[in-house]
């Protein structure tokens, strides 16, 4: 009897432990907006950004897993976007290889994203 009780409390409470734990793990901050009048790439750039980079760099480029990209400190990494746009396309280390997954214009826009918003 003392067990079915002990159980029954406990299955109450987990929702009000494991919901909050849930909704913070999935709710994720949104990439910094383009600027207004900016061309489609930036925003094609920030969609490719906030799919396909943000889980690993951070949603604001602060880095996380990977390397902090925001503030200039991509400039810094690679100061000529080419070189950039290589790293994307192939991967370092433990990036990995976008050019599969995205296409060159892809690719493009979001180094230019990088550089331009983050």
């Amino acid at each position: 009897m003392r067990l079915r009780h002990l159980r029954s409390r406990w299955l109450v409470g987990v929702p009000f432990v494991v919901l909050p734990l849930l909704v913070g793990a999935c709710a994720q901050d949104d990439p910094p907006e383009v600027p207004a009048g900016a061309d489609a790439a930036l925003e094609q750039g920030r969609e490719v950004w906030a799919d396909s980079c943000a889980r690993c760099h951070g949603a604001d480029g602060g880095g996380g897993s990977g390397v902090k990209l925001s503030d200039g400190r991509a400039e810094e990494l690679h100061p000529e976007i080419d070189t950039m746009i290589d790293v994307i396309a192939e991967g370092r280390g433990a990036m990995p290889s976008f050019s599969q997954s995205l296409d060159p214009d892809e690719i493009e826009a979001v180094a230019r994203y990088v550089r331009e918003v983050l």
